[in-house]
């Protein structure tokens, strides 16, 4: 009986501190829960631009969840520590089977160190290229942009890459300036197209749908030159000849826009150039000067 009852004594003083971990993991639960609700509550209500609210959104939620994970180390660091000595071969194993989850959690460790993009940038990573609308410790999902690799306009899929791409890859943020970019439009034309007449009328069509906003662009980029150290290139339309090929002639057209209006200045641009002309050779005669007869003389025979 007394051993009984020695043995359910015990049984009681070992479930204790149990119990309390659990009870104080559940409150970190519900607290976490609480301060979520709060803050996404005081962001919507305060917060009225739709990409400023989904970037904050998107931040406090992954910083809760961080917090989240810190104080379940906290409460269980003891018991995890007791745990990890009699399991070091399982934990070998586990690393092993997990090992694409850690490669996920060091790319995103990797690119909010490097502070490679936020959310609202347009990024290419590998053949995934699109606009970022979220972004967590596994992966990163972008609103798919395309067709290609210089379209503009949003194919209405979602791409969802893993965080590990970015260990391993380069990242390419098309976004870097923010409110005005600096746009790059490729025309091939054949050798001999008039290509002369046609690089005079994409530099004209520029310098017009540029012309509205261009000062702006000049202050906004001279700003960020100033801010961030950097040598930024000049925001002036300019159209420059490539020759990839020996039968072939690209105009290279390098104009500036506003981050949201790439598409809108580059199909504008391009429909006002080629409404007015194909730009096909011009046909020239060839004649022997002996075989040219002067106008109204008959011939001899």
């Amino acid at each position: 009986m007394l051993e009984q009852v020695g043995i359910t004594t015990e049984g009681f003083a070992w479930s204790g501190p149990l119990l309390s971990l659990l009870g104080s993991t559940l409150i970190l639960f519900v607290a976490v829960l609480v301060i979520r609700a709060l803050f996404t509550r005081f962001i919507r209500r305060t917060v009225h631009s739709m990409e400023l609210r989904r970037k904050w959104l998107v931040q406090s939620r992954n910083g809760l969840i961080l917090l989240l994970v810190l104080g379940l180390v906290m409460i269980w660091g003891e018991e995890l520590r007791t745990l990890a000595l009699s399991i070091v071969a399982i934990a070998v194993a586990f690393v092993v089977a997990t090992k694409e989850l850690i490669l996920c959690v060091t790319g995103s460790l990797l690119k909010a160190g490097a502070r490679s993009f936020d959310i609202g940038d347009r990024i290419q990573v590998k053949d995934f290229r699109g606009d970022v609308i979220d972004q967590n410790l596994l992966a990163t999902t972008l609103m798919e942009v395309g067709p290609g690799k210089i379209a503009h306009q949003r194919t209405g899929r979602m791409t969802v890459i893993p965080n590990a791409l970015f260990v391993s890859e380069a990242v390419i943020n098309e976004s870097y300036t923010d409110e005005f970019v600096l746009n790059v439009l490729t025309v091939p034309f054949k050798r001999e197209d008039d290509w002369v007449a046609a690089q005079e009328a994409f530099l004209e069509a520029a310098k017009r749908h540029c012309e509205p906003f261009l000062n702006d662009a000049r202050r906004y980029m001279t700003k960020l030159s100033d801010r961030r150290g950097l040598d930024v290139p000049s925001v002036e339309p300019r159209v420059t000849i490539h020759a990839p090929l020996a039968a072939e002639i690209h105009l290279v057209v390098r104009f500036p826009s506003r981050a949201t209006q790439r598409s809108f200045i580059e199909q504008a641009i391009l429909n006002e150039v080629f409404g007015k002309s194909n730009f096909l050779p011009k046909k020239l005669e060839d004649r022997r000067p002996q075989e040219e007869e002067v106008e109204g003389e008959e011939p001899a025979f």
